[in-house]
């Protein structure tokens, strides 16, 4: 492995860098592996990178694409835990098909959209570091896929319903903390850590090689990376206390209730064997009108 951070992090390179067209070939190396074909990027449009404060410009950056087949890729980066986030992806496809379609058209000129998103938390729970979302109909008796007609295939150039529907991407980058074997893992390493496998040879990789390095960024841009470093840091902090603080508050309240349930016992045979119930709830602590409902 390759040591020393000696590369952009992806996040801040799709802020400042990875937006000229010289850089489109980072992106397209993405884009190929994950999306298992050949992704050419004619141009990027309009998307919400314009952020309202200074936390959101650090929490996270998108980029929305449109390739050579006139799909459009919105790729987000999330460096904080955000609850609502499958709701977010959600909105954010569904804010494409609607805008990207002209007053008047047809329905059968919806766009295919695709949800790439890196996210720095872990997103729902599950083992795995990258998960892949699609539509699909079942038949609920016979447990069959609903296929598209002949001529549905050959009108709209697909072979599955779900590839008319919006796709989505979530990669767990820092749930990956283990050699890289495939391509995949190789830019997963690359997104997690800042840098890349000495062996890796995915598409996209080289290219950051050689456009992403440190070494090409002013005293300035250096200045403001990190900067931008140093803001992500606390992000992380943030979401490391908020797991601890949870699991030490889990901890107290499940004490508690156990405490409680045993106090209730006490009471409950202490009351059987006809005690006063006054006495009872100063010997356990559980007040009169607990005892009582025993």
């Amino acid at each position: 492995m390759e040591t020393g951070n000696r590369y952009i992090r992806f996040d801040w390179a799709m802020k400042r860098l990875l937006r000229n067209k010289a850089n489109f070939a980072v992106l397209e190396g993405l884009l190929t592996v994950l999306l298992g074909e050949r992704i050419t990027i004619q141009k990027l449009l309009e998307s919400e990178s314009n952020q309202e404060d200074e936390y959101d410009k650090y929490n996270r950056v998108d980029m929305l694409a449109e390739d050579s087949k006139g799909q459009l890729i919105l790729i987000e980066v999330q460096n904080n835990n955000e609850y609502a986030y499958f709701q977010r992806m959600l909105f954010g496809t569904s804010k494409l098909v609607t805008e990207y379609i002209n007053r008047g058209e047809g329905y059968d000129k919806v766009r295919k959209v695709y949800s790439v998103n890196i996210v720095y938390f872990s997103l729902g729970h599950g083992k795995d570091i990258v998960y892949h979302g699609k539509t699909e109909f079942h038949g609920i008796h016979t447990g069959e896929v609903l296929e598209l007609t002949p001529f549905q295939r050959q009108t709209f150039k697909v072979d599955t319903v779900s590839q008319l529907y919006p796709e989505y991407y979530i990669l767990r980058v820092n749930d990956f903390n283990q050699i890289a074997k495939s391509p995949l893992e190789e830019w997963i390493y690359y997104l997690n850590t800042g840098n890349i496998p000495e062996s890796a040879t995915a598409p996209g990789l080289n290219e950051v090689r050689e456009r992403l390095k440190l070494d090409r960024m002013t005293k300035e841009e250096l200045d403001a990376y990190y900067r931008h470093l140093d803001n992500v840091v606390i992000l992380r902090d943030n979401i490391f206390t908020e797991r601890a603080e949870g699991r030490a508050e889990g901890r107290m309240e499940g004490r508690a209730e156990g405490e409680l349930q045993k106090a209730k016992e006490i009471a409950s045979n202490l009351k059987k064997a006809g005690l006063n119930i006054e006495i009872i709830a100063r010997s356990t602590g559980l007040s009169i009108l607990e005892v009582e409902k025993l």
